[in-house]
Formats: C-alpha cells, sequence, structure tokens
C-alpha cells in the first residue's frame, strides 16, 4: 500500500514538473545538440511527438507508462481526449489521481449527459477522483492530455440517469478467422 502510494505521488509530482515545460519550450527553442543526447540506457525518454499513442485518433487515446488500469497492482497512465469527444456517466470503485497535463479538460459530476453543462479544467490542475461518485469528462475545443496514477483494475462503471450502475458491456467479439481486425 505504502508503494502505490508513493507511486502515486510521484507521478503527481512528475506531471506537475512537466505541465511548466511547454510553456518554457514555447518561450526558448532548444538547440540539440547530437553529441549531447544522453545514453538511453541512464536516461530513456519519450519526446512528446513519439509517444505511441493506442486507440482511436480523434476520440480517445491512451499511452501506459507504468502497469496496466485493467490488471492488479500500480498504474501511471497518459489519455488523450481530442475535441468533441467525451465520456458517459460513470464511477470506479477505487481512488485516482489525475493531473492534466496540457489542454482544457470539461468535467462533470451529473448523472445527466450534456456537454454543454460541464466545468473547465485547465492544464497544471491536480484531480482526486473519489471512490464511487459520478462523474464524466471529455473535451470540447482542443485535445487534453490527463495523467491518470491509480491501482487497479479500474473499470469504468457505467451509471444511469439516476445513478444506479449500469450492467457491464459485453466485450466487442473477435473477428472470424479471414475478416479484417
Amino acid at each position: 500500500m505504502r508503494f502505490t502510494k508513493f507511486l502515486m505521488l510521484a507521478g503527481l509530482a512528475i506531471a506537475t514538473v512537466l505541465v511548466g515545460m511547454p510553456a518554457l519550450a514555447q518561450q526558448v527553442a532548444p538547440v540539440a545538440d547530437p553529441a549531447l543526447k544522453p545514453n538511453p540506457a541512464n536516461i530513456p525518454f519519450v519526446l512528446e511527438a513519439d509517444i505511441p499513442w493506442t486507440g482511436n485518433v480523434g476520440k480517445l487515446q491512451q499511452y501506459k507508462i507504468l502497469g496496466d488500469p485493467n490488471k492488479p497492482g500500480p498504474y501511471i497512465v497518459l489519455m488523450k481526449w481530442w475535441p468533441g469527444a467525451y465520456s458517459r456517466p460513470h464511477l470506479h470503485e477505487k481512488l485516482r489521481y489525475i493531473t492534466v497535463i496540457s489542454g482544457t479538460w470539461w468535467v462533470s459530476s451529473s448523472t445527466h449527459y450534456d456537454p454543454t453543462k460541464t466545468y473547465p479544467l485547465p492544464a497544471g490542475t491536480l484531480v482526486r477522483d473519489e471512490p464511487n461518485t459520478v462523474h464524466w469528462d471529455g473535451a470540447k475545443d482542443g485535445p487534453v492530455v490527463l495523467q491518470i496514477t491509480g491501482d487497479g483494475p479500474a473499470p469504468n462503471i457505467g451509471v444511469d440517469e439516476d445513478g444506479n450502475r449500469l450492467p457491464p458491456r459485453a466485450p466487442n467479439p473477435a473477428p472470424a478467422s479471414g475478416e479484417p481486425k
């Protein structure tokens, strides 16, 4: 349990530092001398343009930094919401910590889905996603990148307009042999 809390706090600290970096990068264009590139065995890094996102471009994408939110144990993921993409009202059974890395994240704690009634959380905002509380979120005008830290498994549990849990959605069936994936 202490290790999980440490990872969550470390993730928040890293994300908080990273939030300020894009603004600094915009003020002073870095000059990269290839001879100064750190040994990747000592300092592995992925530039923003090279993040290997998974998911649907134009909707929701994810990059797993540590662990897997669908499996037991600590995880840290980046989530990228694209403009106009929103989740539906849902909850999580476990506490999660979220940092808005870039863009503006639009959120609601209502059980009624209406993107015009969301609240903006700008880059740099730190969020505690309380267990078993209804919320939903997304992006309006531009993409938003979030860092989410928690202890898995952490599935989204959909709720109806009265806040009652919905039955889990059936997984998408695997394509039959020879069908396109």
